[in-house]
């Protein structure tokens, strides 16, 4: 069967090295990461992409729901298989109940870093907006809930450069940084298959996915760990 992947752009280093490791040589069509903040944007390069994989028989989404984003997608003639969590983190995390025990983390990556939208973007345009001060307040506002700025190490990026500046950005928003191991075991899993219901969601040709099949994402087994266990 002809497969394709829709994958965000945020993950591309962990999904070229989850299918380095598979032997999976499927089309990735990339989706670009600054649209995870519009999720009605998100929806229409989702569809878009889907259309595209037209003499497909099956699409796997490399992506998690995306705040809905993939509600009201159309499958057309290939069944469409999408990983039963709330966002990209929690694939990089390894399962939905592994990332809940984070809470209080904003997580950077190497890929969330060369987005095009990213936290660090909008704390500087903020800065020459209103000054330094003013932006700290209005991040600290932002923020509020969050204690770390937390670098997910998943080991396909240079660890120093990048640890470094989340460093950096930890400082600037006034959050402790530190480093939680992360995985492309979620990524390897839906490139293989078999795809069990209890962490993915699979939708037949010619229906629309709609919002009363995205119920809450279901752990993929992963157990977690307190953040001050793995802050360095």
């Amino acid at each position: 069967m002809k497969t394709n992947i829709i994958a965000c752009r945020t993950l591309e280093q962990e999904l070229r090295a989850a299918a380095a490791r598979c032997g999976c040589t499927y089309e990735i069509r990339w989706i670009p990461s600054g649209l995870h903040n519009i999720p009605a944007q998100l929806r229409g390069a989702l569809q878009e992409s889907l259309d595209a994989c037209g003499n497909c028989g099956r699409v796997l989404l490399a992506a998690g729901f995306c705040g809905n984003a993939v509600a009201g997608l159309r499958t057309h003639g290939a069944e469409l298989i999408v990983p039963k969590v709330d966002d990209c983190i929690s694939l990089l995390c390894g399962s939905q109940e592994r990332r809940m025990n984070f809470r209080d983390s904003y997580f950077l990556t190497e890929g969330w870093l060369r987005g095009e939208r990213t936290i660090w973007h909008e704390y500087e345009h903020t800065v020459e907006k209103y000054g330094e001060k003013r932006a700290k307040m209005i991040f600290q506002t932002m923020l509020h809930g969050y204690r770390y700025c937390a670098m997910l190490d998943t080991g396909c990026f240079p660890f120093e450069p990048v640890s470094q500046e989340v460093r950096r950005i930890a400082q600037a928003l006034g959050l402790e940084y530190c480093v939680i191991e992360g995985t492309t075991a979620y990524l390897e899993r839906l490139l293989r298959g078999p795809w069990r219901p209890e962490a993915f969601l699979t939708v037949p040709p010619y229906r629309i996915l709609t919002s009363d099949m995205l119920a809450r994402p279901v752990s993929c087994g992963q157990e977690g760990k307190a953040v001050e266990d793995l802050c360095q």
